[in-house]
């Protein structure tokens, strides 16, 4: 099994940048208002809020680029996280000891998760409820096969 993971957006790098524009238009054109009455303290708050908003849209979309790849081997099982800057090896187990649990499974907060020993590695945290359930069973399928290939071997 090679499972990469990689968050949902919605928001293009193009719908970002429209979306900063029009913000920037709409907060200009409020600023020019506010000034106009009198109140010239106020564009300044209106351009913090404004600079808080961009930093955190651009903190989100760079979140979305990064990605969690899932490895199942007849060796090991391994998980990656791949980002802009580059992969990080985060777990590696042998695969005759990894356990796949599914921990509050009814409710909203469902919780995937891979254990080895007191070790403990939340994964798929990208998906959906569902997905997850769905991910884990497949996750469990493959270390079956994968343990079951190592004993053939």
């Amino acid at each position: 099994m090679d499972a990469v993971i990689t968050p949902n957006r919605s928001l293009t790098a193009r719908g970002l940048v429209v979306l900063i524009l029009v913000m920037t238009a709409l907060d200009a054109a409020l600023a020019t208002l506010f000034v106009a009455m009198g109140a010239a303290p106020i564009p300044i708050f209106m351009a913090i809020a404004l600079l808080a908003a961009v930093v955190a849209l651009v903190a989100s979309r760079r979140a979305a680029t990064r990605r969690e790849r899932i490895q199942v081997t007849a060796a090991e099982v391994r998980v990656v996280l791949e980002s802009p800057r580059g992969a990080q090896t985060v777990w590696t187990s042998p695969t005759v000891f990894t356990r796949v649990s599914l921990a509050g499974e009814d409710d909203d907060e469902s919780r995937l998760a891979l254990h080895l020993s007191d070790r403990e590695l939340a994964v798929a945290r990208a998906l959906s409820r569902r997905e997850r359930r769905d991910f884990a069973t497949a996750l469990e399928r493959a270390i079956a096969r994968a343990r079951l290939g190592q004993f053939q071997a």
